[in-house]
């Protein structure tokens, strides 16, 4: 088995192995570069994110500055996904967004851990589980995701949750740690903010 395929395969393995960084150092660079482009900069965004991750949808957007271990190199988002400010991709293996998903500032989405025991802690040792991300959700503000974890299609994450187990699709959840609050029902059909219906120029198509 490869360094590589340690990497991706929760096996436990050394990230300081100099394939591995000269690979990601390349990573960075291009990540360096997509961080200092100007909002008058559309086109040579498109292009660094193309460049940057392993599948890139159309309509993504990613608001500057953004942070990941190999710069999106392991990372697969779907159509229109969008991240505001400080997303923190911690893409030492692979992570999966779906069409549609919307990620609130200082969103962290991390894949990489570390064993209990300190001798192996004290050597560095590191092992990467992948997360999920189903299409169209909305993940709060400060909400950060765990290693192994996959969350549902369709379901909002509240600002600040700390989400350690997989969620389920179609609910609400939040809080440290992250728990299903309620299942999205009728009520969210007819009202957006507690007592303030949906106009019926929202509800069609």
């Amino acid at each position: 088995m490869d360094i590589w395929d340690k990497m991706h395969g929760r096996e436990l393995y050394l990230p300081d192995d100099r394939e591995i960084v000269q690979v990601q150092t390349a990573c960075l660079d291009r990540l360096y570069d997509y961080n200092r482009t100007r909002p008058t900069e559309p086109e040579k965004r498109q292009a660094l994110l193309k460049e940057m991750f392993a599948e890139i949808g159309e309509g993504c957007y990613l608001e500057p500055p953004f942070h990941a271990n190999f710069g999106g190199r392991h990372v697969h988002l779907g159509s229109f996904v969008y991240a505001n400010f400080n997303l923190t991709l911690v893409d030492d293996t692979h992570i999966y967004i779906g069409d549609h998903c919307m990620l609130a500032p200082n969103v962290t989405i991390a894949t990489a851990t570390h064993p209990i025991l300190p001798a192996l802690r004290e050597r560095g040792v590191q092992y990467n589980a992948p997360v999920r991300i189903g299409r169209n959700c909305w993940l709060g503000t400060g909400v950060i995701v765990l290693p192994g974890v996959t969350i549902g299609d369709n379901t909002v994450v509240g600002a600040g949750s700390l989400v350690t187990r997989d969620l389920p699709a179609n609910v609400v959840a939040f809080g440290t740690p992250c728990r299903v609050i309620r299942e999205i029902g009728e009520q969210d059909r007819a009202f957006y903010d507690r007592d303030r219906p949906i106009g019926p120029e929202w509800l069609q198509g």
